[in-house]
């Protein structure tokens, strides 16, 4: 079964889907197995791996580490075309559809694309949204492309419903990580009733209750980065938030 089948299965069957995201670029070795042997066991439906740079020559090794010991699907959350490789179950492919810079609309596509085919990884057809959350983030920095206001719920939604269009599979509301603010529960929910493909909503979700108030707002797959960097025993607290069907 595709990873993409797998979490649209859980969407279904569990209301919603919980993924941790993993920034090997930290030089966080055993931090960084740590979380993966906790989601092993904490309801964790899938690893998303990335970060905006890569620090050192050990990023691929990282990788291969945390796949090795993974149970559930590791999935590609890329910064860059250099961060693609083997060990991937999937790749987010993405496009940055908030931002006006081409080169990350669809220039990194473009150079990445043979690399995955050659690879045989499968692609999850993502549209990417960025959202202000408070503080400049790595993705804002590094992209160049300003981050939609929060208050701008007509023209987020706009964007959201252009990405459907377009053929994408999910659309990303990211307010960035270690973001001051959340998605907020109005930008949701303005989204949810106006597109029909699951929505994936991580940046600022620093609790189960924030989680929770986001998947009641029409998420499908809430994504988790910093809360679980600072403490990995939280993952099983924020998974049954998440699966509220149980």
């Amino acid at each position: 079964m595709s990873v993409l089948q797998s979490l649209k299965n859980i969407i279904e069957s569990r209301g919603a889907s919980y993924v941790i995201l993993i920034d090997p670029d930290k030089n966080n070795q055993k931090s960084i197995l740590s979380q993966v042997e906790t989601a092993n066991c904490s309801n964790v439906d899938a690893i998303f791996v990335g970060g905006s740079l890569m620090m050192d020559m050990n990023y691929n090794d990282r990788v291969e580490q945390i796949k090795k010991l993974s149970n559930i699907p590791v999935v590609l959350f890329p910064g860059g075309v250099n961060q693609i490789n083997k060990y991937f179950d999937a790749v987010l492919f993405m496009s940055l559809l908030s931002g006006r810079n081409p080169h990350y609309l669809i220039g990194e596509q473009v150079i990445s694309a043979p690399i995955i085919k050659d690879l045989k990884l499968e692609t999850i057809p993502t549209g990417y949204i960025l959202l202000d959350g408070g503080t400049v983030t790595s993705v804002e920095f590094m992209s160049g492309t300003r981050p939609i206001p929060m208050d701008k719920e007509d023209i987020v939604a706009s964007h959201a419903l252009a990405g459907q269009y377009l053929g994408m599979q999910f659309i990303y509301l990211e307010a960035g990580s270690g973001a001051e603010h959340a998605v907020t529960k109005e930008i949701i929910e303005v989204v949810d009733d106006t597109i029909d493909i699951p929505i994936i909503v991580g940046g600022g979700i620093r609790t189960p209750s924030l989680a929770d108030l986001a998947v009641k707002a029409g998420a499908s797959v809430i994504v988790t980065g910093t809360a679980v960097e600072k403490n990995s025993n939280c993952m099983e607290e924020f998974a049954n938030a998440v699966h509220w069907k149980g």
